[in-house]
């Protein structure tokens, strides 16, 4: 009687582990999200820059704590290059340039979101 009980504990233990082997393998695939289609980089900048916290320190044509957007595009010409300054500036953040006030970085921003905010503000001169 014994062995009778022991064998059926054991055959349940055993199937039941099978099966949760059985599940984890058959863990659905997701795809990831597809990358999105920027075909305006300039309302994209402006878009963004419109839901973070940059407005609450520079404005297009008023300095703020910060300068205006036309200063900034004032003082560097609209060139790739430039756009990756800005872009680092933004995420790293930035201080002695317009005064003693440093701009903040923003590190959980990505590199193409942060290029297309600094196209945006050296297209508004």
């Amino acid at each position: 009687m014994k062995r009778i009980l022991l064998a059926t504990v054991l055959a349940v233990t055993f199937s039941c582990s099978d099966k949760s082997k059985a599940e984890k393998e058959e863990v659905a695939f997701e795809p990831e999200p597809a990358p999105k289609v920027v075909t305006d980089p300039i309302a994209e900048g402006k878009s963004l820059i419109e839901g973070a916290d940059c407005l609450g320190c520079h404005k297009l044509d008023e300095k703020m704590i910060g300068p205006s957007y036309k200063e900034v595009s004032a003082k560097y010409e609209n060139t790739p290059e430039n756009v990756e300054i800005l872009a680092e500036k933004i995420i790293k953040g930035s201080s002695g340039i317009w005064g003693d006030v440093p701009m903040p970085a923003h590190n959980g921003m990505s590199k193409e979101n942060a290029k297309y905010m600094a196209q945006y503000i050296l297209s508004s001169k």
